[in-house]
């Protein structure tokens, strides 16, 4: 569904007020919309990943949401936070963000500091053991390496 045809079903539905994400500004009218709504107003979303990319995501604007006083509403499939089905809706989503890895482990390693790899290089190891001591990529040892490089010749 496009965003058009995600704004005709939310006019047609009774929305009186309709906001779409920008591209590249990923989450920024969410939270937009999360700080200004208010005790009794209901977030209507076409389609339940219209408002977050994962269950743990549409938790936490869930949570939000209850926070302020306000509900969900989701038109495709019909979906409500509010009473009995809110409840289900609640535990399918816990359930759910449940089986998804936690954030903090989807984020990838910090680089390898410069001072380290060289260290490890003047000390007579290779690349391919110095990213296993690590634990980073073979090519972020050669990247930082040839950085050093680079930096003496031109010193």
């Amino acid at each position: 569904m496009t965003a058009h045809e995600d704004t005709a079903v939310l006019k047609a539905a009774g929305c009186q007020v309709v906001r779409a994400e920008e591209p590249g500004a990923e989450g920024q009218t969410l939270s937009s919309i999360l700080g200004f709504i208010g005790p009794g107003d209901q977030l209507v979303v076409s389609r339940l990943e219209r408002l977050a990319a994962s269950g743990r995501g549409v938790l936490e604007a869930l949570d939000r949401l209850e926070a302020r006083g306000a509900a969900l509403v989701v038109l495709q499939p019909d979906l409500t936070s509010q009473g009995l089905p809110g409840r289900a809706l609640r535990a399918a989503l816990e359930a759910v963000a449940e089986l998804e890895p936690a954030a903090a482990s989807r984020r990838r390693r910090p680089t390898a500091a410069v001072n380290e790899i060289h260290a490890l290089q003047r000390a007579g190891v290779g690349p391919v053991e110095i990213a296993r001591r690590l634990g980073v990529s073979r090519m972020t040892v050669w990247r930082k390496l040839k950085a050093v490089e680079a930096e003496a010749a031109g010193a």
